[in-house]
């Protein structure tokens, strides 16, 4: 790799921006396609579905073999709220390679104790989250059931433009939230990018349920194309 490109590939890294290296396999020409050009580019689609995968490999346009090596930031998962959910929340998605951070202001939830090996942040969210650097790559989750801390939470994650949001609560509870929210700035379309009730509709019961219906749906959004996503 020339070393111009290895210094824009850094940079992209550097600042969380997904980017791809385009390999002519048979001549070894290299090219760095970034995020912000991927839709201009004539290998969008191929490129779209790589990035979705989060995984390199090889592909064939106009008989030319070629290999994508896609970089593609590490995602991140906030859990707002260390209750029983999150308690097997949190382990099943480091397994699937997710830096996992829980916040909670109440202390007698936030304990090592009950979050061994996580990052715990015994902070109100307004403290807890703008150090966190929270991004498009980062799922965000909120669980509490509290509106003092799940509100400012998901305020939080909609400026920030995360890939999933998802909340605790019924389709009632959800309705009072967002009028919640709308009366503190949210607009319908950042109402509308909360997936609640949380999860996938898989009938699920227990906290460890709950915890794979919530990791399939944040999996789904990030895997699949947008348009099968919901």
């Amino acid at each position: 790799m020339k070393l111009s490109t290895l210094t824009e590939l850094n940079a992209e890294r550097a600042a969380r921006r997904p980017a791809i290296v385009v390999t002519d396999i048979s001549s070894g020409e290299q090219r760095l396609v970034k995020a912000a050009d991927f839709a201009a580019d004539p290998l969008r689609d191929a490129l779209a579905k790589q990035l979705r995968m989060g995984k390199s490999g090889s592909v064939e346009v106009d008989g030319k073999k070629l290999f994508l090596n896609v970089h593609a930031p590490t995602a991140k998962l906030v859990i707002v709220g260390a209750v029983h959910i999150s308690q097997a929340l949190a382990p099943l998605a480091r397994s699937l390679g997710y830096d996992v951070t829980v916040v909670d202001p109440r202390t007698a939830f936030a304990s090592v104790e009950r979050f061994p090996d996580v990052p715990l942040i015994a902070e109100w969210p307004e403290l807890a989250l703008p150090p966190l650097n929270v991004d498009h790559y980062t799922a965000f989750v909120a669980v509490t059931h509290d509106p003092k801390i799940d509100d400012p939470a998901l305020l939080h994650a909609f400026a920030r433009d995360c890939f999933y949001i998802g909340a605790l609560g019924s389709k009632k509870t959800h309705a009072r939230r967002a009028d919640r929210l709308k009366a503190q700035g949210a607009s319908d379309s950042d109402i509308a990018k909360i997936h609640a009730p949380i999860g996938l509709a898989i009938g699920a019961v227990s906290p460890s349920e709950i915890a794979v219906s919530i990791m399939a749906e944040i999996t789904a959004t990030l895997r699949l194309p947008k348009a099968s996503a919901s």
